[in-house]
């Protein structure tokens, strides 16, 4: 292929960002916004975009450098990949929050939706599960299915202190052990944490695990592009080089100084307008069940990096839009009624698949039947898609702000654009919010309590706060 048709290739399959129906020409004046809004306040997003450009010189934008840093970490994820695939039958990624939730959109996203199921759906690639909570039964429902000398564990853990993910890691270590021994555990799990602290990295020493690391300057809901996301994603055959190659080219395209070119600025500065004028939810809606499991990544993303106690210059201020994802169509059933008719707190982003995989036609029958014969003949790409123009005609008949991601078709390069747009545009609107987007001390909060009440050493004061907190709790149990 020639590098023009290549490059070609690559714009036909670069993302769109619709914004016509946040503006009072399609939704009223009320709750719509206007160029000369945008305009107005076009500089407070070019001051916040040299200030990411700027914290990037200073090798603060860790999620910046990914695209372009990892080529030798690359090439040794796919080879560990081929090496281990044939090995085990089963892929276990012990972790939570921005150490599972990329991993499940990647795999939901590229893989069959059966790929579990169906040995010829993987392709010859272990079967891929995320166990990301710490439910006693649904853990023990997992391992009760798997054999244990034919699972590999990935543990995922930046501090190796993470409550939930080092519990499950100390029950697999044992359920590996008690199978093949405890000289053989380490090949049964890969550690991947920070290269030079914590704990996890001490035990991958001492069991002799395969190690991978996650740069210091990455935290957890930015590291999808990290071995964090990108093990599991080779252990499964995704092409992860084409993660990063659409991650690389959506960065060219927010790198851009001018305002009107730079989506993620522009969409940045909409999402903060929006909250200004009290749309305080930000709903993400998919019409694509193989982008369904994004919005959930998302919702991290916008909640720990945005929601927000103090600014930066320690003025308590609590702000942050609050995410919400739907589905469509299936939430047409279930949510839109109150997004239609509900208050005017929302603002709506769909993603819209321009090109399914699978066109899949609707067949012809009972023509005499009004309610049912109009189907035949039309397709099930035609019809989600027609559901999706259909439900913002209508949210823009109600004055309802809404707006559309438009993808081509998903794939790797594709959804690589995808993570790195919204990552991006979130550090925009952090900036604008004047808060430090890549910090979670309310997270922390939660964490040390659990330490105290587990009875961590260094934690003692935050086991006495419970007990005092819990001493009055059953006077108001009903």
């Amino acid at each position: 292929m020639s590098a023009e048709k290549k490059v070609q290739s690559k714009d036909e399959s670069r993302l769109k960002l619709d914004i016509n129906n946040v503006f009072a020409e399609m939704i009223g004046k009320e709750h719509g916004m206007t160029v000369e809004e945008l305009e107005e306040a076009k500089d407070k997003a070019l001051k916040a975009h040299q200030n990411i450009l700027k914290a990037e010189a200073e090798g603060e934008m860790g999620f910046m450098e990914l695209p372009y840093k990892q080529k030798e970490v690359v090439n040794e994820l796919k080879e560990t990949a081929e090496k281990l695939k044939d090995k085990f039958d089963n892929f276990v990624v012990l972790g939570i929050g921005g150490s599972a939730l990329g991993n499940i959109a990647v795999q939901t996203a590229i893989n069959d939706p059966h790929y579990n199921l169906f040995k010829e759906a993987r392709n010859g690639y272990p079967r891929l599960f995320v166990s990301d909570n710490v439910d006693p039964e649904g853990i023990k429902a997992l391992l009760d299915k798997l054999d244990p000398e034919k699972t590999l564990f990935n543990v995922i853990s930046k501090s190796g202190s993470t409550a939930e993910t080092m519990s499950q890691f100390l029950l697999a270590r044992k359920f590996v052990a008690d199978a093949v021994g405890e000289e053989k555990v380490g090949e049964h799990f890969i550690a991947t944490t920070s290269k030079d602290s914590g704990y996890l990295i001490e035990i991958a020493e001492r069991e002799g695990m395969k190690k991978f690391f996650i740069p210091d300057n990455v935290g957890g809901r930015f590291s999808v592009l990290t071995p964090v996301g990108l093990l599991s994603a080779a252990m499964t055959g995704v092409d992860i080089e084409e993660l990063l190659e659409g991650a690389a080219y959506m960065d060219q395209i927010c790198r851009k100084s001018d305002f009107w070119e730079n989506p993620a600025l522009v969409n940045g500065l909409i999402q903060y307008l929006a909250y200004k004028k009290g749309k305080v939810m930000s709903v993400m809606m998919p019409y694509s069940d193989r982008l369904r499991d994004v919005a959930d990544w998302y919702r991290q993303l916008w909640a720990e990096s945005l929601g927000k106690e103090v600014d930066r210059q320690g003025n308590t201020v609590n702000v942050g839009p609050t995410p919400i994802k739907a589905l469509g169509a299936t939430d047409q059933h279930s949510q839109a009624q109150l997004y239609m008719e509900g208050p005017f707190d929302k603002i709506i982003t769909f993603l819209e698949v321009e090109n399914f995989a699978e066109e899949l036609e609707i067949p012809g029958a009972y023509k005499d039947l009004d309610g049912v014969g109009y189907l035949g003949g039309h397709s099930f790409a035609e019809l989600i898609n027609t559901e999706k123009w259909a439900t913002e005609l209508a949210l823009n008949k109600r004055n309802r702000m809404n707006q559309t991601v438009k993808v081509p078709e998903v794939n790797e390069f594709t959804l690589g654009q995808l993570f790195y747009f919204f990552e991006f545009q979130t550090a925009v609107t952090g900036e604008l919010l004047n808060i430090n987007t890549f910090n979670q001390p309310g997270v922390e909060l939660g964490k040390n309590y659990t330490y105290g009440i587990f009875g961590r050493d260094g934690y003692q004061d935050k086991k006495d706060e419970f007990d005092s907190s819990a001493e009055h709790k059953d006077d108001l149990i009903l």
